[in-house]
């Protein structure tokens, strides 16, 4: 009598699958829309990757056979789902110091061992590689888990990579000349930390200031800038 009541009843084994009637079948059925919706949403992620590869590669002009090198190289410390490019930075800051310092080699060869050292400096300083960065559009391929890095604006810096005769131009570097022909003991005096300020030595003696909070480099041109003049001006006294 049970049994004929359970087969008479309106298609009770129907209901065990019924979204709309069986509350275990709903979750399955919404964990299976998740994951198929999850699923859609990593094979475009993957295709907008494997495309934002190819243009690199094309800007680059070089065909990766290990593409997630390239794709760690891209990659900041604060995006969780992959290696950052920390370890690769560092032997690519080797690589790039060898690879300036062939080119300039070969392209000077009449520059000093000083000199060389002083241009490959300016080459591969950090504001000098952005500018790189920049100009090719690599920023825009960084992947990263961090808000502020959206927020910063990036100038387009489009100067040309630093040359010997850009490089004399560098109060420093002018300063060094100077005082090496004039057989003048140099030392710089680096108060930048705690005041900003950066100070020029010259035969034991205080022969120039620069002060520049916000920036290090500043600082230390401004010093070398006015150490230059004043030994100039003192030069010119001694001849009247």
């Amino acid at each position: 009598m049970e049994l004929n009541s359970m087969a008479s009843s309106p298609s009770w084994w129907r209901s065990l699958f019924s979204p709309s009637r069986n509350p275990v079948t709903v979750h399955c059925f919404k964990r299976l829309q998740e994951y198929a919706n999850l699923k859609l949403v990593t094979s475009s992620q993957e295709k907008k990757a494997l495309a934002s590869l190819k243009e690199m590669e094309k800007i680059i002009g070089y065909k990766f056979k290990e593409k997630s090198l390239l794709q760690q190289a891209f990659t900041h410390s604060s995006y969780q789902e992959s290696e950052s490019y920390e370890r690769l930075e560092y032997v690519g800051d080797s690589i790039l110091n060898f690879l300036i310092s062939k080119q300039q080699f070969f392209m000077y060869p009449n520059l000093s061992p000083g000199s060389l050292t002083a241009l490959r400096a300016a080459n591969v300083d950090t504001e000098k590689l952005a500018r790189v960065a920049v100009k090719y559009n690599f920023h825009k391929y960084l992947r990263h888990e961090n808000p502020m890095l959206s927020k910063q604006v990036a100038k387009n810096l489009l100067e040309p990579m630093i040359t010997p005769e850009m490089l004399q131009q560098n109060p420093v570097r002018k300063l060094n000349e100077l005082c090496h022909k004039k057989k003048l003991k140099v030392r710089f005096r680096d108060k930048w930390l705690k005041e900003g300020i950066y100070e020029v030595i010259i035969d034991n003696k205080l022969k120039g200031k620069g002060v520049y909070k916000a920036k290090k480099e500043i600082a230390l041109n401004r010093a070398a800038e006015d150490a230059c003049n004043n030994i100039l001006n003192s030069t010119s006294e001694s001849l009247k």
